[in-house]
């Protein structure tokens, strides 16, 4: 059990555990947010787009902005007969908080509430702005999430300075990693066509498998050497191949692959579509290429944000964090699109998505005075 100085948090993020927010329902996570927040005297406006929840609180007025960013949206808990307990009631459990959504993200969702509501009753009359952007549309498209979101609010006025992301980045232990940046995500569906016909007849048909067989193993192990210090290169992976017409018996007419890349700046998805399409026709392929641009690669200024958190970091948990680009994609790449400084740090990042989510309780707590202390050092000096 957590200690009597963590439990605000850790209560807080039980409730909101106990929501079943599957993206893109937000399952009433974010009217329990608003309702702390505004009796912490945060004003409140709900930014909906579609069937997904966005809310935005803020406290305080004029520059520097500081946006505290999360998602209350969590990812299906998958085969409920493999959960030890409930996904959606949260559990103690040999020192740990089980619980879908434990790491990623309500956890750091309640951490960066009750940061913002002890820094609120600390300091009411701190410069700058403190705000709280979260959207249910993180784990999904992410089309009417925080993106729309921070459209809408930049077409009322509002210009945020610093983003502080809450998403599972730690490794071994809390606080020892600060994400700074992420790859660019680029999909794609091929579909690679031969000629149909019978298994006994094998030269009056042209097996799409067969062919696509060298091109795959050339995609497979290209060597794309675009990495450098803070980026890893560009890893392509075969997430998916299909053919046949249900009859053991038939050659099928054509083969569909989908592919994805993740890819680190300065490389563009042109320059990877391109390296693709060229590597196809290399290998006299007949076929047709269906792009998707998931999310571009950033790389966030490294300034008054990340010297502020490094410090709060450092001074919490007695570490110094190490700077970090991997992993998936964030909502960190919308507020970089609208050139504002981005971090991101969070739980340890060892079981998100996965069966039997967890966190460890007294982290949440550390977490909260990690984003407070931030707060301080960016909205009182």
């Amino acid at each position: 059990m957590p200690s009597a100085a963590h439990n605000e948090v850790v209560s807080l993020a039980m409730m909101l555990m106990e929501r079943p927010s599957v993206t893109p329902d937000d399952a009433g996570c974010q009217e329990l947010v608003a309702e702390h927040l505004a009796g912490a005297g945060c004003r409140i406006r709900h930014l909906p787009f579609g069937h997904v929840s966005n809310l935005f609180a803020w406290h305080g007025q004029g520059a520097p902005v500081l946006c505290l960013a999360g998602h209350t949206d969590v990812v299906p808990p998958g085969p409920l007969n493999r959960w030890r307990t409930d996904p959606f009631t949260p559990t103690f459990r040999d020192g740990r908080l089980y619980g879908r959504g434990a790491a990623d993200m309500k956890g750091a969702v309640a951490a960066m509430v009750v940061a913002m509501k002890r820094f609120v009753h600390a300091y009411p009359q701190h410069r700058g702005t403190l705000t709280l952007l979260l959207t249910s549309d993180e784990e999904g498209p992410a089309t009417e999430g925080t993106a729309m979101a921070l459209r809408a609010l930049r077409d009322e006025g509002w210009v945020m300075d610093f983003a502080l992301v809450g998403e599972p980045s730690s490794e071994d232990r809390l606080g020892d990693v600060i994400k700074v940046g992420r790859r660019g995500s680029l999909s794609a569906a091929c579909t690679i066509f031969g000629k149909q016909g019978h298994v006994a007849y094998p030269k009056k048909a042209d097996n799409p498998i067969h062919l696509a067989l060298p091109a795959l193993q050339a995609l497979a192990g290209h060597d794309f050497a675009d990495g450098n210090a803070l980026f890893a290169p560009t890893s392509l992976q075969l997430t998916n191949i299909h053919a046949g017409v249900g009859a053991d018996n038939v050659i099928p007419p054509e083969l569909v692959v989908r592919l994805n890349c993740r890819y680190p700046p300065p490389t563009t998805a042109q320059q990877l579509q391109q390296l693709i399409a060229a590597l196809l026709e290399q290998h006299h392929l007949s076929h047709a290429l269906q792009w998707t641009e998931g999310a571009h690669p950033f790389l966030s200024v490294q300034g008054r944000l990340l010297q502020a958190l490094s410090g709060a970091a450092s001074a919490v948990t007695g570490i110094e964090p190490h700077l970090s680009t991997a992993g998936g994609t964030s909502d960190g790449r919308f507020f970089h699109a609208h050139s504002v400084e981005v971090a991101e740090l969070g739980p340890r990042n060892e079981s998100s998505h996965q069966i039997d989510e967890w966190v460890i309780p007294e982290e949440l707590g550390l977490l909260a005075a990690i984003y407070q202390d931030t707060c301080c050092r960016l909205l009182t000096a």
